[in-house]
This record gives C-alpha cells, structure tokens and sequence, in this order.
C-alpha cells in the first residue's frame, strides 16, 4: 500500500487540494460561502442536472450495445478476431476534439445521416449518447469479455442438465459471476461520461454543459476561479459518493470462481441465432466504430484538387503549420510513444501493488482506498493540469521543467484501468491455491509470484494496452504540461484545430489518423502476444 498511497498523495491530492484552495480563500481565510452562492445559480443547477442524466443515459446505452459484442469477443472464435478486437479499442484514445468533430460530420448538416435520410442529430442530445458509446464500447468488451472468456461454460451446462432453461442458467450462474466485472465496467463508463468534455463542447453546443466543460469555461475563459473550485469539489464528492456504494455493492457480490483457459471457451458460431448475433454486432462496430474512423481517413487525405498524401508530408516541417510548433509535428508521434511507455510502467507498478494489497482482508482503511483510486477518472484533468502547475515548482518537487511530468499525468489516470482490470480476476483466484503454498514453505512474495502472477497474466497483459492506450490519448491535464518543443499526439492534434486553414485542419487530420494507427498496431500486437499455457486459465 506504501507505493500507490504516496503516488496518489503527492501527484493527485496535493495538486488538487491547492488548487482548490487558492479558489476558495481569500487573503488566507477560507471562503465557505462561495459554495452555496455557486450552487444556488439556476444556470449551475441546469448543468448538474444535465451531467448527471447524460451519464446515466450513456452508461445504460452503452452496456445495452456492447454487452453483446463483449459475449462476442468472450465465446466466438472468427476470423479477424484479434483485428477487431484491437479496432474496436482505437476510438478510447482518439483526443475527443477531433472525436467530436467526426461525429458533426457524420450527423451535423451536410453529414452522411443528413445525406442518407435527411436527418440532423447534431442538436439533440443522441449525438452526444452515441458519441459517448463510440469511446467506451472497448471498456464494456475488454472488462466484462475478458473474465467471461474465463468463466467454465460446464457450470452454466450443468444447471441446463438439471432442468434449468438457457435463460435461467445464464440469470443463475453466469450473470451472478459477471458481475463484478459488469459493475466495474459500468463504473469506467459513468465516470467518463460523467467527465466528458471534448464531445460536449463540440457536439451540444451552447445548449448543453457538463460539469468538466463548465469548469473549463470558468477557469480558462471566464477566469473565474473560485466557481471552478466549487464545480471541481461538487464534482469530487458525486464521484466519490459513487464508487464507496459501488465497492461496498460489488464485496457483497465477489465469490470465488473457477476459471479456465479461454482457448477453451471460444468456438465458431454455430446456428441461425448466433450467426445473427455475430452478424447484429459486426454491423454495430461496422456503424458506430468504423465509419466514424473512415472520415477522419478520408479527411486526412481530401487535398485540394482530389486525394493526395499532401498534408502528411507537411507534417514534417515546422513552417507548414504557421509556427503552430517550435518542431515538426511529426515529433509529436515519438513523444507520445515515449512518455506512453513510461507512463503505462508507473501505472502497472502502482496499480498491480494496489490491486495485489485490495484482494487481502485488511480492514475498511484498504478497501476505502479501493474507491479513491478511481477517482483521478472522476475529477476534472483541468484542475490537475492547473494544480500539477501551481505545486511541483519547488524542490524537492520542482518537475515544471522534465520530461517525467507529462507520463505522471497520465499514469494518473492509467492507474484506475489497472486496478479495476486485474482486480475481479484477483479476487476470483482461490485463496486456498494461497494457502497450500504457504503450507509447503513458499514465502508470501514466492506465493504471489508462483500462484498469483500465473493466473493473472492474460489481466496484467489487458491492463498494459489499457493503461498505454489511455495515455496516448490524455489530453486534458496534457495540455497545459507539455511543453512547446515536445508535444503529445492529442496536444498537437488540438494546436492544429485551434488554428484556422485548410493546411492546419488537413494536418490535425493526419496526425489523429497517425495516432489511430499507432494505436490499432499496438493493440494488434498485444493481442497478439500470448503467455504459455501453463500461465493461461
């Protein structure tokens, strides 16, 4: 616990704490006041009202829609399998800006909805629900696909034996095991809807706000910074009121389970209804993952006068993009990298230690610590962005000017993904695998590597491409860190949107079809990469 407390203490606590502060004192005196001043203004309580039905709305559609292709994933075998799976993942680390922007194009005026019915959506608020569905159908699949893969389908086959309809040995046996898994994936979903920013702002316009894009608004346009601290604390205690009913609902629910290599679960479709439910979810990943993606393709390469690879090239020279940068904004696909992978490392450390401490009894301190873990997804990255400024400037924390800030950030949010990964799969191995080690002398670091470590690998490895592919899209504390001379992705994507001309959007363009791309390779490769059997359930 030494190692994940302090990381969250130092890089997530102290960040957040002072910069509250700072807006809610005044010559040194605690202005209290400032909160129900905030909170009684009708144009706050709209956005409150908006934030919190918007998420549950997303979160519901979302388990509604991926909740089959996780079935899919876990118990089919097809062909491009491993393709798909990583394809499916890209949209979660594409910056929302230019997310948002291929989804006004697909539905906004003049898009291929309005083109093929005649339908506008880009002023309700489906936009913003399918949009939302679009960056979290991943979670749902790889969360809740992973353990289900696992899960022995004899049990299930075993109550039909005995009398019980499809139906209700799936209700019986399999959903009771699920769940943990559903609950956590659900989680992951509220609390980015909940957060969401880029995709609001583009998509609903002046009319509708969250409270991450209210923030922003207050803090960086209206540079009103005592209104920010209040929406930033509102924020804080909703989500953390969350997810203590959720670690208390999900304890009550765990069992031990007996899982198996998922090798052994995933057969060809067989039948007229599963044929359909693999045709009904390509057609869904078809619809909601892939054409999205295809704009952003198809306008990286609309040149003036055709198709062309024109603004790839430009990328290449700073002068192209009207000193937008200080160096080419091709550089900024090999920071990414870099910070990705040293980001992904931290967050594997400090999550695997937390998550390894989580599955043992030790009393209502640890398991509290359970649920402030996720609360990095649930605060506002531009109050951390804000706070990492405004703190690490002194030794022995003076970090401004290194490189190492920028992977902090985004491990910060890395962690989460890793915890609520491996944890369900942790929890589920049999304490008594433990116990019979320690019987015939293994010391408790042997147990964990010889018992746990096996069993847990395939977790460890789904909690790696989670926690790099978060980081290659981080953008929100990012942006204010990243210094001019060594941009990330997602930042140089938004500095080349932020700016007008045909040049500037084609380049913002290419570099997120660049990122899409590093993405879709590097979730191929894990996917790809396979522990030994004996290692595999």
């Amino acid at each position: 616990m030494a190692v994940p407390v302090a990381f969250f203490a130092v890089f997530f606590a102290y960040p957040v704490v002072a910069i509250v502060g700072r807006g809610l004192k005044a010559d040194g005196v605690w202005q209290f006041g400032r909160i129900g001043a905030v909170l009684s203004r009708p144009d706050i309580l709209d956005v409150l009202w908006f934030t919190s039905w918007q998420a549950l709305a997303s979160t519901a559609l979302t388990l509604l829609i991926a909740l089959p292709g996780a079935y899919v994933f876990a118990r089919f075998d097809f062909p491009g399998k491993q393709l798909l799976r990583a394809v499916v993942t890209v949209p979660f680390v594409l910056p929302t800006v230019v997310a948002g922007t291929a989804f006004l194009a697909l539905l906004g005026r003049g898009g291929f909805l309005d083109e093929l019915a005649g339908v506008r959506l880009d002023t309700t608020v489906w936009a913003i629900l399918l949009a939302h569905v679009f960056f979290n159908y991943a979670v749902v699949v790889r969360t809740v696909g992973g353990l289900w893969s696992q899960l022995d389908p004899r049990q299930e086959e075993a109550a039909r034996v005995l009398g019980a309809g499809r139906f209700a040995a799936w209700r019986r046996v399999t959903l009771p095991a699920l769940a943990p898994a559903v609950a956590a994936a659900a989680l992951m979903v509220f609390l980015f809807t909940f957060t969401s920013f880029g995709v609001v702002q583009i998509l609903g316009g002046p009319a509708y706000s969250t409270l991450e894009v209210e923030i922003y608004r207050q803090t960086a346009q209206l540079l009103d910074l005592p209104t920010a601290a209040v929406l930033t604390m509102v924020q804080f205690a909703a989500v953390g009121a969350i997810l203590a009913v959720h670690a208390w609902t999900v304890r009550r629910r765990e069992t031990a389970l007996k899982l198996v290599d998922p090798a052994q679960t995933a057969r060809r479709p067989r039948g007229a209804g599963q044929r359909a439910l693999l045709g009904g979810v390509l057609l869904t990943v078809l619809v909601l993952i892939l054409l999205p993606l295809g704009v952003l393709v198809e306008r990286s390469l609309d040149v003036p006068g055709g198709h062309g690879f024109d603004y790839y090239r430009a990328l290449q020279s700073a002068d192209a993009s009207g000193s937008t940068f200080l160096v080419a904004p091709i550089e900024a696909v090999r920071n990414s990298l870099q910070y990705a992978v040293v980001a992904t490392v931290i967050a594997l450390v400090v999550g695997g230690l937390a998550a390894a401490a989580l599955t043992r009894r030790a009393g209502r301190l640890v398991r509290g610590f359970d649920a402030l873990l996720m609360l990095p997804l649930g605060v506002s990255a531009v109050t951390v962005g804000f706070g990492f400024l405004i703190t690490l400037d002194k030794p022995p924390l003076d970090l401004r000017t290194t490189w190492i800030l920028v992977p902090l950030a985004q491990a910060l949010v890395g962690v989460p993904f890793v915890v609520r990964t491996m944890l369900p799969v942790l929890r589920a191995v049999d304490g008594r695998l433990r116990e019979a080690a320690t019987v015939l002398g293994a010391s408790p670091l042997r147990a964990w590597r010889e018992v746990d470590l096996p069993l847990v690998r395939r977790a460890l490895l789904v909690a790696a491409g989670f926690a790099f592919a978060v980081s290659l899209g981080e953008f929100g504390a990012t942006v204010f860190i990243a210094r001019p001379d060594n941009p990330t992705l997602p930042v140089a994507v938004a500095r080349l949107l932020g700016r007008s001309g045909e040049l500037n959007y084609g380049q913002a363009m290419a570099l997120s079809t660049i990122l899409m791309l590093v993405c879709a390779v590097s979730l191929l490769l894990l996917e790809r990469i396979r522990p030994d059997r004996s290692g595999e359930f």
